[in-house]
């Protein structure tokens, strides 16, 4: 298989581009950023060509710019597959629910069921694995139409009973970032109430709220044993902030196993 490097070599040996017009635009690039790091000198792009030598993300930066690549191929090149990035976090726990920074204009694509059964009666709730017939490939890009730049991902930390059993550890949450306000009101049921994710000095929140007399009252499931926690919340100040209301959760079940006894 061509290494990175020799690949790097070919295109700009097709761009017809010598070593010296490479650190001279190189130059042009470090100057526009005041950053002497985006330089590549002549003996630097040799031996990333020829030696195998690994560019820094600053040098990389400057061959895609000069040579019109797309970094995150150029990335896969060197057998870093940015695609990934997501699948790997998830496999990384962490006791503290948290946000997360990976959007949906990335690259790569979702497994998806493209064709199913025509016989599935979608009103019953069934095992849809057995009614899928057909798996496709759905271009991330494409996910854009689904309105998620109004939306923002979250972890909930492996430790974070708060709002079992409704939402169980670890799972992963769609963040509705235009539904900032928490309403007050009544519920015929606690699956029916808004749950927010928050923001404090002390780290992440997700819970029910209620807003009284210039204060956020955090109140979680009783089944989590948590007492309420209460912010001061009005234009004055502030010490939460509303990130967004869960509009979408994806949860493990076999994470459900709720110790019998919590200090």
């Amino acid at each position: 298989m061509e290494e990175a490097g020799q690949k790097l070599k070919r295109v700009r040996e097709r761009m017809n581009l010598r070593y010296r017009d490479v650190e001279e635009a190189s130059l042009g690039i470090a100057a526009r950023h005041n950053n002497d790091e985006y330089a590549i000198a002549l003996s630097r792009l040799a031996d990333i060509e020829n030696k195998g030598t690994i560019p820094t993300i600053y040098r990389l930066y400057s061959l895609c710019a000069i040579y019109r690549l797309d970094m995150l191929e150029v990335l896969q090149w060197y057998g870093v597959d940015v695609s990934m990035l997501a699948a790997d976090a998830v496999k990384v726990e962490s006791e503290r629910s948290h946000l997360i920074g990976f959007t949906a204009g990335g690259y790569g694509g979702v497994q998806i069921p493209i064709a199913l059964d025509p016989g599935i009666d979608l009103r019953k709730t069934t095992h849809l694995s057995r009614f899928i017939q057909r798996w496709g490939t759905l271009p991330v890009m494409l996910l854009q139409g689904l309105d998620l730049k109004n939306h923002r991902y979250a972890y909930l930390g492996s430790e974070d009973w708060s709002m079992y059993p409704i939402l169980l550890p670890g799972s992963l949450l769609l963040i509705d970032e235009t539904r900032r306000k928490p309403q007050n009101g009544t519920w015929l049921a606690l699956s029916e109430r808004p749950i927010y994710f928050f923001e404090h000095r002390g780290g992440f929140e997700c819970a029910w709220c209620n807003i009284e007399s210039g204060q956020a009252i955090l109140q979680y499931h009783p089944s989590s044993g948590r007492c309420p926690q209460v912010f001061r919340y009005s234009s004055e100040k502030t010490e939460i902030d509303v990130i967004g209301q869960v509009a979408g959760v994806a949860m493990r079940l076999d994470r459900a196993k709720k110790p019998r006894t919590r200090s």
